[in-house]
């Protein structure tokens, strides 16, 4: 199952007789889907095949792609001679030698300058009938590139389902923590009011009204119940077949608004310090997420 990661390799040849393509393709993290395709100069024609190619397979991620063909069989520049060119111009030049009575004869040397004796002439290749092996190639290296993807994604999976159970445990800490810190709460300010009326009488129901408004104002049971749903939605889109990154990577700041209001809600050292380690398990969890497809 996902999640993939976005970190992977792949490499895969097509061949026909000894023409043989061979595609590279390395992955990385990143937001969206950003190709960089590098072909052999005659069949950049391509590139947009292939980027069809990987976009078919890979939802983001940096991704490089190298296909190459080796010795002259990439349909390199080739060297073509202009032979009747040659000869006019040895012609021409014998003419002189005779006219002005030179002993020295023409040598090939003195053509080899003269202009288009020698010409530069590009291959045009047959792309149709490369395409076959390039995408051949292509879908070779990157199905080999998702199968390291797909390892890589197990393990990011079980470093995040550990993770997400040590922070349901600090939220089921602070649950069990919450009525005390109330009780506690309320003694602190029964002792505070009956300090300062020094002997006086206090109404019960006055005091019972401000211990209730007290409480009210120190309810977490909103954000525990919230953050229980958040974990447990975040479990479920591990176990989806699809590109689940961007949504784990949005839940996790919905996690982290939970705890900020839960933290200012409750002014508690033990809170404050259960507060900071959800924090601190919410960033590892977000360093994970970000390299999930």
């Amino acid at each position: 199952m996902r999640p993939r990661s976005m970190t992977g390799f792949g490499r895969g040849e097509a061949r026909d007789g000894d023409r043989i393509w061979t595609a590279e393709v390395r992955t990385v993290n990143h937001r969206f889907l950003d190709q960089r395709i590098v072909l052999p100069r005659s069949f950049v024609a391509l590139e947009e095949r292939v980027r069809k190619v990987v976009a078919a397979h890979l939802d983001r991620g940096r991704v490089e792609v190298c296909i190459s063909l080796p010795g002259d069989a990439a349909g390199g520049p080739l060297l073509a001679v202009n032979s009747e060119l040659a000869a006019q111009y040895h012609r021409c030049l014998r003419q002189l030698c005779d006219e002005l009575e030179l002993s020295s004869p023409v040598q090939l040397s003195d053509m080899l300058t003269l202009r288009d004796v020698i010409t530069l002439q590009e291959q045009a290749p047959d792309l149709e009938r490369e395409w076959n092996l390039i995408g051949e190639a292509v879908s070779a290296a990157l199905a080999e590139c998702d199968r390291m993807r797909e390892q890589e994604g197990l393990r990011l999976k079980e470093e995040l389902l550990g993770r997400l159970d040590t922070f349901a445990a600090i939220v089921d800490t602070i649950e069990e923590k919450i009525p005390l810190v109330l009780a506690r709460r309320q003694q602190e300010l029964r002792n505070r009011v009956e300090k300062l009326l020094d002997g006086m009488d206090i109404d019960p129901a006055r005091l019972a009204q401000e211990a209730a408004i007290m409480a009210d104002k120190s309810d977490v049971t909103e954000e525990v119940v919230r953050l229980r749903s958040h974990i447990s939605q975040f479990r479920s889109f591990l176990e989806r077949d699809e590109p689940v990154g961007r949504r784990l990577d949005f839940l996790l700041q919905e996690f982290l608004r939970e705890v900020n209001t839960l933290a200012s809600k409750i002014s508690n050292d033990d809170i404050a310090h259960l507060g900071v380690e959800m924090k601190n398990e919410i960033e590892k969890l977000r360093e994970q997420v970000q390299n999930i497809e």
